[in-house]
């Protein structure tokens, strides 16, 4: 079978790599100019446990499972990584209910050796730390995401798998049992695959727009959630990722360390109307206000601007936070297509998982 994947950003890769391992002709249709531009390349490169995602969504499926395929993987493929654990933290004593929610709901998830400790017990993982009771999960990481699509891509393309990049994709249609892509530029093409993946990311609800035969009301609205992160000019004072307890819309404002150890915070929540990675240096002042709740001691001075994502979220402030969204041949009745809409966090971690999903949809 040939199969069109649309997107070469960590979902796409991760695709493309499980269809080429089950025999198919692959093909990654990419409209800039390498791997992991969008979405892929603008995350805290965590390697989430799984801990909070509500039982039965695929966030609470594809996380512990994929978080486990990505240990190995690694292990297996030489990508930079470690598992240096987290700490959720309470700052005061109304918020030990919500660590003992979050306790229940990884437990249902089957997340390994996750447990409540005390004050005492978390500042002596970490002296700098302030809380009142924290959440130790010892399962999360931090990975070289870079590496891990550049291992993704190895793979693919050992398998006979090509990358067409510069190469957007602007519209689909049905063609004799399979599909037909149009590639946008300066000489527009048809060419016909059996199968497509709408891995695009930001760019899915427009593709699935240009979908013909695809129902417009089965796409979703795209929202727009920016995340800031600020880097840290000290030297680190923390070997864990350290969190607060979740904010609406996300994980709120936590410590993130890459391969390094630099440190790193973000990210918050911006909503926007528009794609916009500019971080806004005013922002720093809530940054301070959010992070010393947990860490008192951050001196004056010491953040700067360092870099911002956008999830494609599928809800909006306020709202419950939506499950990503697959839509394969059973929920539209189109064979041989599949679009993803809001794949953010945990994502990166989730890849693997997902693929393998995926790829039994697309060849059913």
């Amino acid at each position: 079978m040939q199969i069109l994947v649309i997107g070469a950003g960590v979902i796409g890769l991760a695709v493309a790599r499980a269809a080429a391992i089950a025999g198919h002709d692959v093909v990654i249709a990419e409209a800039t100019s390498g791997i992991g531009s969008g979405v892929s390349s603008r995350n805290s490169e965590v390697i989430h446990a799984g801990l909070y995602y509500p039982t039965g969504s695929r966030r609470a499926y594809h996380c512990p499972r994929g978080r486990r395929m990505l240990y190995e993987f690694c292990r297996s493929h030489g990508v930079p990584h470690r598992k240096c654990g987290k700490l959720v933290v309470a700052t005061q004593a109304s918020q030990i209910e919500r660590l003992e929610a979050i306790l229940k709901q990884a437990q249902i998830n089957e997340v390994e050796g996750v447990v409540i400790i005390d004050a005492a017990a978390a500042m002596k993982l970490e002296p700098e730390l302030a809380c009142v009771a924290a959440l130790h999960s010892p399962e999360t990481g931090v990975v070289d995401s870079h590496r891990f699509m550049l291992a993704l891509r190895g793979d693919f393309e050992d398998r006979g798998g090509m990358i067409a990049f510069n190469t957007p994709i602007e519209r689909l249609r049905p063609a004799g049992g399979g599909w037909e892509a149009v590639i946008g530029g300066s000489e527009r093409e048809w060419l016909r695959f059996d199968a497509v993946v709408n891995c695009a990311g930001l760019g899915a609800q427009a593709l699935a727009r240009a979908t013909e035969g695809y129902p417009r009301e089965r796409v979703p609205r795209l929202v727009l959630a920016k995340g800031n992160y600020f880097g840290y000019s000290g030297r680190p004072v923390f070997s864990r990722l350290i969190y607060p307890v979740p904010v609406p819309g996300g994980l709120g404002v936590h410590v993130t360390l890459d391969l390094a150890g630099r440190m790193r915070f973000g990210p918050d929540v911006e909503w926007i109307e528009r794609e916009n990675y500019d971080v806004d240096s005013t922002r720093a002042t809530a940054f301070y206000q959010y992070i010393r709740e947990y860490w008192p001691r951050l001196p004056d001075n010491s953040l700067v601007p360092d870099y911002a994502g956008i999830r494609p979220k599928l809800t909006g402030a306020g709202e419950t936070a939506a499950d990503f969204l697959i839509d394969a041949p059973p929920q539209h009745g189109l064979d041989r297509m599949v679009h993803l809409f809001g794949i953010e966090s945990p994502g990166l971690t989730c890849a693997l998982s997902l693929a393998d999903g995926i790829i039994a949809d697309v060849s059913s």
